[in-house]
């Protein structure tokens, strides 16, 4: 069971409760914490039986792995968004390809354009 922290500890922070002071960690034996700022002690007895539960949310710390993630799943979800265009399939040979472009290279160089044939599935991508 946990206990009710002091009003001036919030999560694993503890603030001064005259001047609102963010204060260091108590250290070793000493159960008093003393401000920097205005010189009031705090004793700190009881405080590291203060229960500290965090929880990040999904789109914290970003990582490469989950960028690339996330941009799988637009371009899964963004699929019937897709335009058509008169360009001749180079597998089956059918008239009207769906296309979509990303800007994959860095932003001074053109965009990739990727193409999929409508009636075989024949995909491929173009550099512009």
């Amino acid at each position: 069971m946990a206990t009710e922290a002091p009003a001036n500890i919030i999560g694993s922070l503890t603030f001064c409760p005259e001047c609102g002071n963010l204060l260091d960690m108590a250290g070793g034996d000493d159960d008093i914490l003393l401000c920097n700022q205005c010189s009031c002690a705090f004793r700190t007895a009881g405080v590291e039986a203060t229960e500290v539960i965090t929880t990040s949310s999904e789109r914290s710390f970003q990582s490469a792995l989950k960028s690339k993630r996330h941009l799988v799943q637009q371009s899964k979800e963004n699929k019937q968004a897709r335009a058509i265009i008169k360009e001749k399939c180079p597998s089956c040979g059918h008239h009207e390809m769906e296309y979509h472009t990303m800007q994959l290279r860095s932003a001074d160089e053109g965009q990739t354009v990727f193409y999929n044939c409508k009636k075989c599935g024949y995909k491929y991508s173009v550099n512009n």
